[in-house]
């Protein structure tokens, strides 16, 4: 990204002002997978914040540093928590707004049919007395 893209975008990484404050204030204490540095200010290390690898979207933070950013847990993902096992998933960013986003049958975003009412449902009324 160009020096005009820093300066006046930012959903494409740190602008210039956060990067001069990360810069002053911040202290790199990790990276995930993904390519995002998270930081922790070095007078008060309850303060923390995450620089992203691209698009700023907070649904690619991996739980553990997700927990990490809240204060859930003190220390690094790699130290407080346990190994991962073998059975747990990735995470999945949220794909709202995007072609993989769900549509069912019978909406705008889906041709076909919209499925049939069961007739289970029986709307609700006051009592009339």
């Amino acid at each position: 990204m160009g020096l005009l893209g820093k300066i006046f975008t930012w959903w494409n990484g740190a602008s210039v002002g956060t990067d001069l404050f990360t810069r002053r204030h911040g202290q790199a204490v990790g990276t995930d997978h993904l390519g995002n540095v998270y930081y922790r200010h070095k007078r008060d290390p309850r303060r923390r914040w995450v620089i992203y690898e691209g698009s700023n979207d907070s649904s690619r933070v991996p739980p553990g540093w997700n927990a990490w950013l809240r204060g859930t847990i003190d220390e690094v993902p790699e130290q407080a928590l346990p190994p991962r096992r073998p059975f747990e998933k990735d995470p999945s960013p949220n794909l709202t707004g995007t072609v993989g986003a769900y549509r069912p049958s019978g909406t705008l975003g889906r041709p076909g049919t919209r499925p049939a009412a069961t007739g289970d449902y029986e709307a609700w009324s006051p009592e009339q007395d």
